[in-house]
């Protein structure tokens, strides 16, 4: 059992479980699956529900007493308790990604303290690329269910800002008029498309500069990038520049909009 307070074990121990559901996902991804709608109208599958009862019968064991607000088992009715610390779990990031196959979807998992994410994993099975964020960030291959650790990653980092223009990584299905605008106005001169969690992890690798987002997201759909972002030197905000928190059960955990920054903006 990791300790709570080592960031680092904690965030391994999310890539362990995530490899591990990982491999369901994929067998569910390699053959013939079907659709459905969830009561607010969004997909999910087979791979959802099943990955995400691996990751939760996983987590129960090896981090018992913490809550866990999963997608799924949110959706089924489930409210858990997340006044104190608790986890956040996506197992499919990206259904439409899953769907389409372009292999841009994730499995997440973040731990949230005081309302702000420490630990993190993202894990791109059908790219066999995973980050994992504690106290440091790393970035590297893995295959599902493969063993995972420090040695067999790379550290990573977000980059200095560039003098020649600021890329920015934007949704490949959801960017909108008000986030093209955002990315106008503070000089992107290049955009890179990308699905799920992905779009954290090119700013956390340094690939990019910024991640805005205006359009509607939950909070399993950010706490996992945030916290590899957050461990590799960047920065989620509002757009006015306040923290970006987490623990919002009095809007169903729905988020606003925010900005994830390479660096804080005024260290740019």
């Amino acid at each position: 059992m990791p300790n709570i307070d080592d960031k680092n074990a904690i965030a391994f121990e999310f890539a362990r479980i995530c490899s591990l559901a990982a491999v369901k996902v994929m067998e569910i991804y390699a053959g013939d699956f079907e659709a459905r709608g969830k009561a607010d109208k969004s997909p999910v599958t087979d791979a959802d529900e099943l990955a995400e009862e691996i990751i939760l019968a996983e987590l129960a064991s090896s981090l018992p007493g913490i809550p866990v607000l999963a997608e799924e088992s949110f959706a089924s009715g489930f409210r858990p308790n997340t006044d104190g610390s608790f986890i956040l779990v996506d197992p499919v990031d990206g259904t439409k990604e899953f769907l389409s196959r372009n292999g841009e979807f994730t499995v997440n998992i973040a731990l949230i303290e005081n309302r702000a994410p420490t630990a993190g994993c993202v894990f791109a099975p059908a790219r066999e690329r995973i980050f994992v964020g504690g106290t440091n960030a790393w970035a590297g291959t893995l295959k599902p269910g493969e063993c995972v650790s420090p040695a067999s990653l790379q550290p990573i980092e977000t980059r200095a800002p560039s003098k020649s223009g600021m890329i920015a990584v934007m949704s490949r299905s959801h960017a909108d008029d008000k986030t093209v605008a955002f990315a106008e106005s503070r000089g992107v001169t290049e955009i890179v498309s990308a699905g799920s969690s992905l779009k954290f992890c090119l700013v956390a690798e340094g690939v990019a500069d910024v991640y805005p987002r205006f359009g509607p997201t939950k909070e399993w759909d950010t706490g996992a990038g945030h916290a590899v972002l957050n461990a590799a030197g960047g920065v989620v905000l509002t757009p006015d520049g306040d923290p970006f928190v987490y623990a919002k059960a009095e809007t169903e955990y729905l988020n606003g909009a925010f900005v994830a920054w390479a660096r804080k903006p005024d260290q740019r």
